[in-house]
């Protein structure tokens, strides 16, 4: 006699779901251009008190830049080339101009929100959207343990102790977090990428591992 095997996955979510949810981050991932900027302008990092902020940004700074600086050539030799024509430069110009604030306001996030390690926890950071808050309580140690993944991999992995999470850089981590128990995460986005997911270990990437190494201990000393 069969069993009816029951699938515990989530269901797919709906194409008002996914619409409402890519609207919602476009518009948190808008407002976070403008209070980088806000940020950097100020020199206030996104960091708790008694924190330490470790960047993250440094394989990817020079792509950045060229892409920054190849939108700021680019809008005034357009406007050149449009220029008999009001109809076709004003909108050209207002997106020419909305762009290059978006990618100095990109630029701005990497720098102006690092990962974080503080009093509360580690956060783990990338870009204008993702911010993952672990406690101390949920942590049993942290170890600098560089590891290149194969390309397109998900951040969401399953290995024989349990799911793995892990932010890459140009698909590396350097950073190895073993957690005390299955530990909840949210990621922007809905399922299967995005959403909640419960994980037994986090892999991220620092430009400096020893700086992050060293702001950890501390409060691993503390919580033992």
């Amino acid at each position: 006699m069969s069993t009816e095997t029951r699938s515990t996955a989530p269901p797919a979510p709906t194409r008002t779901a996914r619409a409402l949810n890519f609207l919602y981050r476009a518009l948190i991932a808008e407002l976070r251009v403008y209070s980088s900027i806000g940020r950097a302008i100020a020199r206030r990092p996104a960091v708790p008190r008694g924190g330490t902020g470790i960047a993250y940004h440094q394989p990817v700074m020079t792509i950045l830049i060229i892409f920054i600086v190849l939108s700021a050539v680019e809008i005034p030799i357009l406007d050149l080339i449009v220029h008999p024509w009001p109809a076709v430069r004003i909108p050209i110009l207002i997106l020419g101009i909305w762009g290059l604030t978006w990618m100095i306001g990109l630029l701005c996030a990497m720098l102006m929100r690092p990962h974080a390690v503080g009093p509360d926890g580690i956060r783990i950071r990338s870009g204008l959207e993702l911010d993952v808050a672990v406690s101390w309580n949920d942590i049993a140690s942290v170890a600098i343990a560089k590891r290149v993944d194969e390309p397109k991999q998900p951040r969401i992995t399953a290995t024989e102790e349990g799911a793995e999470y892990a932010e890459r850089m140009q698909d590396e981590t350097n950073i190895e977090i073993e957690l005390e128990r299955p530990v909840t995460i949210r990621l922007p986005g809905l399922q299967p990428k995005g959403g909640h997911h419960e994980v037994i270990r986090i892999r991220l990437w620092a430009d400096d591992p020893r700086a992050f190494l060293a702001a950890a201990r501390p409060f691993l000393i503390a919580a033992d």
